[in-house]
């Protein structure tokens, strides 16, 4: 069944290898589902959400455009180094940037929990890091992914389907990030 996809590299590098495996899913993808490219080292915005909720910020074109690139997807895949146990500042500022409220979720007077304004929508989240993916969901506990996967997308109602942690990088050989990538571009004819 054909999908509307945004792929999303969360790294602030271009030419970083979730960069290159967020182009390979894409390549895939394309085949048989509609699909946009949402790339951070493109984007040129303040990642400080400087005054909380108290004072509008207005977004940046660029902001605005990722909102309507949301709001249009049906699935997401997001592809990020995890840098520090954590997302790269610039990648979780997008997240405060513009999963606000009114648009990701909504405090009603009276109501103790949030609504989740993107119920109905699917994530795909493939972390990459120097650490062993082993060692770091059983003694770091996997921080990144949970931040990512329950207090950002599933307070707004994304389910996640698919998460996968590759790495070491640091370690990795030509022959193991070319499988890496021949993966992505797989799961992206599946649309997964």
């Amino acid at each position: 069944m054909k999908k509307r996809i945004l792929v999303i590299s969360g790294s602030p590098k271009a030419g970083s290898f979730s960069e290159s495996l967020a182009m390979s899913y894409q390549a895939g993808a394309s085949k048989d589902h509609d699909v946009q490219l949402c790339l951070l080292s493109a984007m040129t915005f303040n990642p400080d959400l400087s005054q909380g909720y108290a004072q509008v910020q207005p977004l940046e074109d660029c902001l605005e455009h990722f909102q309507q690139q949301l709001s249009w997807a049906e699935h997401l895949v997001v592809y990020s180094p995890v840098w520090w146990g954590g997302l790269p500042a610039k990648f979780k500022g997008l997240f405060d940037r513009t999963f606000l409220p009114g648009f990701a979720f909504r405090y009603e007077k009276g109501m103790t929990m949030q609504q989740k304004l993107l119920r109905g929508k699917t994530a795909s989240l493939i972390l990459t890091m120097d650490t062993p993916p082993w060692y770091f969901r059983w003694w770091q506990g996997a921080p990144a992914m949970k931040q990512l996967k329950i207090t950002t997308l599933a307070f707004c109602g994304i389910q996640t389907l698919r998460q996968q942690m590759l790495g070491p990088m640091i370690s990795a050989s030509e022959v193991q990030k070319a499988d890496w990538l021949t993966q992505a571009k797989l799961h992206g004819e599946q649309g997964k």
